[in-house]
């Protein structure tokens, strides 16, 4: 039987938000993942490989190119895809697009954190940044949230006016400090290598989603953030040593590693002890991910074939 070809748009059709948390959950009991990632570069070109096994669920490599370029071409920066194999035999399972993937893995890995630590009756939903990863985010969370109001700040306010254009009754911000004073939940996906939000601004009961950094230079909140908040993380091994949001403070030892309760392979930590407490997630992402969400996607596109 020939493995699927599982396309953007024939794929997003089919699939849930609340039900991909569900499965990010289930694969987080399974045995814990073996991940390793490789570079090939030709200025300024990248390929970015990422694998992940796991026992029971199966093989995935993600690939990515990065060509800069392409953006003077109006074409896509970074495509790629996911082959998916069998735990069982190794062979392949299905290609899956990639962009499909990191939509639904990105969102969806906070999604899940969201959903057991933020407060159910949140009510002001603020994503910070309105780039492609906006868009997922907001139908993430407007899931599993659905009497929320949303509201976007971004540098270049035209940009966020542009996101609010396609997307009815998503508000803009002007002040980003006043948007965070208001938001039960905020969400940040940005690529800023200096701290957006600052932990004076932060109110009791908020719950914070850190997406954008990703490099050990990156960083989307201040100490001050970090210090006020209980801590998680999607994967210690993804993010401690790696993204400038843990590595920089545990360097300068604002924080240590005892103040991370929890990553998700210990998912039962993943609570809210108080309505007032502030938690805060870090999504790191990881080859792992990829691989739990390219497998609920193709069990949802064999399910309504």
């Amino acid at each position: 039987m020939t493995a699927p070809v599982i396309p953007f748009a024939e794929g997003d059709a089919l699939l849930d938000w609340v039900a991909l948390t569900d499965a990010l959950a289930d694969g987080h009991r399974l045995p814990k993942a073996e991940i390793a990632d490789t570079f090939l570069y030709r200025d300024p070109d990248t390929l970015l490989n990422r694998s992940a096994w796991i026992d029971g669920l199966g093989l995935a490599v993600k690939c990515a190119t990065v060509f800069p370029g392409n953006t003077a071409r109006s074409a896509s920066s970074i495509n790629g895809g996911v082959m998916l194999f069998s735990d069982q035999d190794g062979t392949l399972d299905a290609i899956i697009d990639f962009h499909l993937v990191t939509k639904w893995k990105t969102a969806g890995d906070s999604l899940l954190a969201a959903r057991r630590l933020a407060r159910p009756d949140s009510e002001r939903i603020l994503i910070i940044g309105a780039g492609t990863q906006a868009r997922g985010l907001h139908a993430a969370y407007g899931a599993a949230f659905p009497q929320a109001r949303f509201t976007v700040w971004n540098r270049t306010q035209a940009n966020a006016e542009a996101l609010a254009a396609e997307i009815p009754r998503l508000e803009v911000a002007s002040s980003l400090e006043d948007a965070i004073a208001r938001a039960d939940i905020i969400t940040c996906a940005t690529m800023s290598t200096e701290p957006l939000i600052r932990g004076d601004w932060l109110q009791p009961g908020q719950h914070i989603d850190l997406i954008g950094a990703y490099r050990p230079d990156m960083r989307e909140v201040d100490d001050t953030a970090l210090q006020r908040a209980r801590l998680f993380v999607d994967s210690r091994d993804t993010t401690i040593g790696h993204i400038g949001e843990l590595k920089i403070p545990l360097a300068s030892g604002v924080i240590t590693e005892d103040d991370i309760v929890a990553d998700y392979y210990a998912l039962d930590a993943f609570r809210r002890h108080t309505p007032d407490e502030i938690t805060l997630f870090k999504n790191g992402g990881g080859a792992h991910l990829d691989l739990m969400t390219s497998r609920y996607i193709l069990d949802q596109w064999t399910a309504r074939q």
